[in-house]
């Protein structure tokens, strides 16, 4: 067994939720009704509700200890005064000081990386408002509309989300599009909707090598050329978020127009960095500065709250109560609203790849369960597809429930339905309904003996699913950006009490290692022997069919 869990605190917990598993919250709301008075906060403008976890003042006393003796709040401290806790690469991880909106100076190695985040902040503002102001144009004289953000993983994710959750606060005329995928479709279907007079490209690659990317860029450079039919085009309608000045002058790209970032942002925590350029363009440099502020806000509470009082502390607390104890093996994510329909899939890269972890900071196989699997979907829409295994299947799934109260479209009574549906989920997922109340439905509903003992276990639902509730007045950038970084801290927090690096991902650099060996024989004879026996066959595939 591991230090941790022949720990006395991680041994009690135990303990605790092999009794608490008798617990019913449907009788803990009876019993307690101050709970949820008690188990409600609001933080930076979100509204967070976690009394329908499965918890009670003894679980949340036995977690607040287990955070004390794992030296959370200590490593907190480590992550936002630089100090190298992303310890496999030798990084600080500083993503923090992006968003650092109080003027405190944050140091890497004895120096203030505050000037230089600054500077491109302001390197961001000067082309943003340029390009909507009509003072930078295409190689034809054409106000640039239309922004392609080609990156991959946390260069187009994020970006990607904060875009469409913000969509109601564009810039008037622009409009934003993202290339990710290097499946031939993807670039191809984005390019054709566009006229490339009108259209800039954000090649995001800190390196300026990721093979995806640059592939990508490099079809978008042809369609620029082709189109236009002169290569010194490609400068006025290209920019860059690297750090690689020499690829990207030889693609084309001024340097001049080369954002900036540095080797403590990491990728899945970039967007508060350059790689948020196209966010700035979509939304105007203020609205990506409130993006700012929301998320400062966050990491503000977290930095200085107490223990008690603080939520992503709370939050991932109970994630690794859920996980590691509950035996809960995901976490749905079910944003109510159309906005934030990307949500899931980016903090399934936040969480997956920050706590997918099987060895500690201390090179030692772990023999504890670690980060969820991530997933969801947009609420109304998965009460019609998924839902059904959350209210009536075998497992226990976590989920938050995330919505803002008021739309930017209103029509009709659909916002009030909306809520309506997002309140009846939790209420039900809480509650169930037991065999008794189906047997009562029925008999009031006129149903025979019969029709009652055959059909109704299959109406039971067990209810005490947990889940948690997270309300905010509208989707204004300030309320985006603290939804986001509560979700970074809660992960950070359970990576914490895991005692593992949140902060690398070795796993995907061997994909990608792997793929650079196996490229060349696509589509050729494959060398007999390289390779495994099954990717040797379907190399045969692949070339039968190639040509």
């Amino acid at each position: 067994m591991s230090a941790l869990t022949q720990s006395p605190t991680w041994q009690a917990l135990l303990q605790h939720a092999a009794e608490f598993r008798v617990h019913h919250l449907r009788d803990l709301f009876a019993e307690d009704p101050g709970r949820a008075a008690r188990y409600s906060t609001q933080v930076a403008g979100l509204w967070v509700d976690y009394s329908k976890q499965r918890i009670n003042d003894r679980t949340l006393a036995l977690l607040d200890a287990l955070a004390v003796t794992r030296g959370v709040l200590t490593r907190r401290d480590a992550m936002f005064s630089g100090e190298k806790i992303n310890t496999t690469e030798n990084r600080a991880v500083l993503h923090v000081a992006l968003r650092n909106r109080s003027g405190r100076p944050i140091f890497v190695d004895g120096d203030n990386v505050m000037p230089a985040v600054d500077a491109v902040l302001a390197q961001m503002r000067g082309f943003a408002d340029a390009l909507h102001e009509g003072r930078w144009l295409g190689a034809t004289g054409e106000r640039l509309t239309d922004v392609v953000n080609i990156g991959i993983g946390g260069s187009d994710l994020g970006p990607r989300m904060i875009c469409d959750a913000l969509a109601s606060h564009a810039v008037a005329g622009m409009r934003a599009h993202f290339v990710s995928n290097v499946a031939p479709s993807d670039v191809a279907t984005v390019l054709a909707g566009l006229d490339p007079r009108r259209t800039l490209v954000v090649v995001a690659s800190k390196t300026f090598t990721t093979q995806e990317t640059l592939a990508n860029a490099q079809a978008a450079r042809r369609w620029l050329v082709d189109q236009l039919g002169d290569e010194t085009a490609v400068a006025k309608h290209f920019v860059a978020v690297s750090t690689n000045a020499e690829a990207v002058s030889a693609f084309g790209i001024d340097t001049r127009n080369m954002f900036p970032f540095w080797d403590w942002v990491g990728g899945r925590y970039s967007l508060w960095s350059s790689i948020g350029l196209p966010i700035a363009l979509y939304i105007g440099m203020d609205g990506f500065e409130r993006l700012l502020e929301g998320a400062h806000a966050m990491d503000e509470h977290f930095r200085t709250a107490a223990p008690a009082d603080n939520l992503p502390l709370r939050l991932g607390l109970m994630d690794v109560w859920n996980s590691s104890f509950l035996g809960a093996e995901t976490l749905a994510i079910l944003p109510y609203g159309t906005r934030l329909h990307r949500l899931p899939a980016y903090l399934q890269q936040a969480s997956m790849e920050s706590n997918g972890k099987s060895v500690d900071l201390d090179g030692a196989r772990i023999d504890y369960a670690t980060g969820p699997v991530v997933w969801g979907g947009a609420g109304t829409n998965g009460q019609h597809a998924f839902y059904q295994l959350l209210h009536q299947g075998t497992r226990l799934i976590p989920s938050d429930f995330i919505a803002a109260v008021r739309t930017h479209s209103p029509v009709g009574t659909q916002q009030a339905m909306l809520l309506s549906n997002l309140l009846a989920q939790t209420r039900a997922l809480m509650l169930g309904r037991d065999l008794a109340t189906v047997t009562q439905e029925m008999q009031a509903a006129g149903a025979s003996a019969a029709m009652i003992a055959a059909v109704a276990q299959h109406r039971v639902c067990h209810g005490n699913q947990p889940s948690t509730t997270i309300l905010f007045p509208q989707m204004t950038p300030e309320a985006v950006g603290a939804l986001v970084v509560l979700y970074e801290h809660r992960i950070f927090v359970a990576g914490a009490i895991w005692h593992i690096d949140s902060y690398d991902q070795w796993g995907v650099e061997l994909g990608k290692q792997m793929a650079g060996e196996l490229l060349p024989s696509v589509g050729q004879r494959p060398p007999t022997g390289r390779f495994d026996a099954s990717t040797e066959s379907l190399l045969s595939i692949i070339h039968q069919h190639w040509i």
